[in-house]
């Protein structure tokens, strides 16, 4: 291409060149800086029972902007699985297992990179769906292998999204404006939370094995499946390392703690990986060159929440982690303790246990200055100021929030009719 292009310029007077190319390039240049300008950033809330997804600011009083159906073909996808046996046994199993008794119609989203569309996890629908923002219509749907969706990851240029097909473990690699497969690779048990490596050379996979048994006694554990962080070439999609947390916690005498690693977040320089587990009232540090647990933090429990690993909602006492961009702290959402608290990275000092509702996400605001979790049982997010670790303020969403997500729309854009 670069030959053609010299070959062309030289066949060109250089008049015509300095009135046509120059010109184009400023033109190009004030375009991206025009479309850059028209966007607005904002927070996805992804309301899993509802089946919508509420846009707010993504700072300041986090007030609502919109909100957008993204299951505008439920009934198609409803006919669809009532013609079909064992697709229903699968959605039937869906509501009265994970979805306690809901259907769970979106997991997770992110925007495209143009602000257009968002890309929705159905977990009830076993697939992924693009929306158009703009008018609520479908732009493209992706089946999923198996009969459930779950955690999604986008790559860092925003032209690839990775969804968990928990029930094949399997996990899909797609092109974010197509949907068109790109590639897919196998993993433990479950896979659940997904992560790009800040390069995007890399995807980290974090299967959770069997979380809906009864079979939670310690001595139990063994029966919740093949437990083990994947690590593929972004590229390939072909594995490059596995990881099983087993091994690194017994090696330093934590051999009754699970080693299924739920929400997960790198450090800015990507050197630690901070992780949950479940059933465990706290977080992990693991140290990638030296492939070690380096610190155990583990956070207060709330007298009024039982020990009986039984009522844990999908084996999770604390599900959500985020990271302040400078890395100097981490956010904690204490689902079953119904608190979130601003974790000193340095010393592992918590801050104020901040009252919130069955928190199911934690995530970081726009500019930076927040970690905002999602209140599942009370149908709201709440900002907590990583700084002090104090609330800001809380806003209502819709019906069980579950992940929250940085995105971006139209500068102007306003809710789709209907």
């Amino acid at each position: 291409m670069a030959a053609f292009r010299t070959r062309h310029l030289c066949s060109v007077a250089a008049a015509l060149v300095l009135t046509v190319t120059a010109p184009t390039a400023v033109a190009t240049a004030a375009t991206s800086a025009t479309d850059a300008a028209a966007l607005r950033d904002v927070l996805l809330v992804a309301n899993n029972w509802d089946g919508t997804a509420d846009v707010i600011k993504s700072s300041g009083d986090y007030a609502k902007i919109g909100r957008i159906n993204v299951i505008p073909d439920k009934d198609q996808r409803m006919a669809e699985i009532n013609a079909d046996p064992i697709r229903w046994i699968a959605f039937m199993t869906i509501r009265n297992s994970v979805g306690e008794g809901h259907d769970q119609f979106v997991d997770d989203m992110y925007s495209t990179p143009d602000g257009t569309s968002v890309v929705v996890s159905r977990p009830s629908f076993a697939d992924v769906v693009s929306i158009d923002v703009a008018t609520g219509a479908v732009n493209w749907r992706f089946p999923v292998s198996g009969y459930r969706a779950d955690h999604m990851a986008v790559s860092p240029d925003g032209k690839r999204v990775a969804v968990s097909a928990s029930t094949s473990n399997t996990v899909h690699v797609l092109d974010i404006g197509t949907g068109k497969q790109l590639g897919s690779y196998a993993t433990g048990d479950k896979p659940h939370e997904n992560i790009f490596t800040k390069d995007g050379k890399y995807i980290w996979t974090m299967s959770i094995g069997d979380v809906n048994t009864a079979l939670d006694a310690t001595w139990l554990d063994w029966t919740k499946g093949d437990r083990r962080i994947t690590v593929v070439d972004a590229t390939t999609y072909q594995p490059v390392k596995t990881i099983d947390m087993r091994q690194r916690l017994d090696a330093i005498g934590l051999s009754d703690y699970s080693d299924a690693v739920r929400p997960a977040v790198f450090s800015p320089d990507e050197s630690k990986l901070y992780f949950q587990v479940s059933f465990f009232n706290g977080f992990f540090e693991y140290d990638i060159a030296t492939d070690r647990i380096t610190r155990t933090k583990t956070l207060p429990k709330n007298p009024a929440t039982s020990d009986d690993r039984g009522t844990f909602v999908n084996d999770s006492r604390h599900h959500g982690l985020s990271m302040r961009p400078d890395g100097s702290k981490l956010c904690v959402a204490g689902t079953m303790d119904d608190y979130a608290t601003v974790v000193d990275r340095a010393t592992l000092q918590e801050g104020p246990l901040v009252p919130v509702s069955k928190p199911y996400w934690a995530t970081v605001s726009g500019d930076g200055k927040d970690c905002v979790v999602s209140e599942s049982g009370s149908d709201q997010v709440t900002a907590i100021d990583f700084a002090t670790g104090r609330k800001v303020v809380s806003v209502p969403v819709g019906d069980h929030p579950q992940r929250v997500r940085q995105g971006h729309v139209a500068a102007d854009w306003t809710s789709p009719a209907g």
